[in-house]
């Protein structure tokens, strides 16, 4: 059956000559793999990490590879393929929704909050934070949101996924002022801290991703995303 369905392109393995295996995020049906014949309806703007795209497929129930007849981009990047500190950020969200967008069904709060992301690279001005605050926000929708800190609750347990005002008795703890700092990313606040203590902050984000999703490991890209963002 032919159907007509937003997506994110997440990445592109070659298959043959002529042909690519598209790994992408569909709105209507969750992680799906299209096989994708290169031409003039395959430009490379369409298969680009994070594309917005619109995909016409030929899509079966008892079949996990489905044919992609049509694709056009949604939404064209501004800024990603212009800007290097853009592009390593958008390395890094995908690689970030290859590990966790793998559920085969729909999910439309996830969908959003991925888009979301998406757009946040393309348009925000300030960089700084863009990787933090993509990760704070996919975790609501997969399920492990941080709860916002009540009075006195000035530690972040990765753990429990929440703020305590004791310590716990393992080691999974952050302290201010990163603790703080990701109270205020929860709120939308602004933040300021040092380049060293971002890359601590988002190292013990990862973290806390490893401690939540199975099969998480650890991600490649954000050496580079440090380098960049120093």
């Amino acid at each position: 059956m032919l159907i007509t369905a937003e997506a994110i392109a997440l990445r592109a393995i070659a298959h043959g000559d002529r042909s690519v295996v598209l790994k992408a995020w569909s709105r209507h049906a969750g992680a799906r793999s299209y096989l994708v014949r290169l031409g003039p309806r395959a430009t490379p703007a369409v298969l680009q990490p994070l594309a917005r795209i619109e995909i016409v497929a030929d899509e079966r129930a008892d079949r996990n590879l489905c044919t992609a007849r049509e694709l056009r981009v949604r939404k064209p990047f501004l800024r990603i393929p212009f800007e290097p500190v853009r592009g390593a950020i958008a390395l890094f969200a995908q690689e970030l929704l290859l590990r966790v967008l793998r559920a085969e069904s729909a999910d439309e709060e996830l969908h959003v909050a991925a888009e979301a992301a998406v757009e946040s690279i393309d348009s925000d001005a300030d960089l700084r934070f863009i990787p933090h605050r993509i990760l704070l926000r996919l975790a609501v929708p997969l399920g492990f949101g941080p709860e916002p800190p009540q009075h006195g609750e000035d530690h972040f347990d990765l753990e429990e996924g929440r703020f305590v005002s004791t310590a716990a008795r393992h080691g999974h703890l952050l302290a201010p002022p990163l603790s703080t700092a990701l109270a205020e990313l929860l709120k939308g606040g602004a933040v300021t801290l040092t380049s060293a203590q971002r890359r601590e902050l988002l190292d013990h984000l990862l973290l806390y991703y490893r401690l939540h999703v199975d099969g998480m490991g650890g991600m490649r890209s954000p050496e580079v995303l440090h380098a960049v963002l120093a």
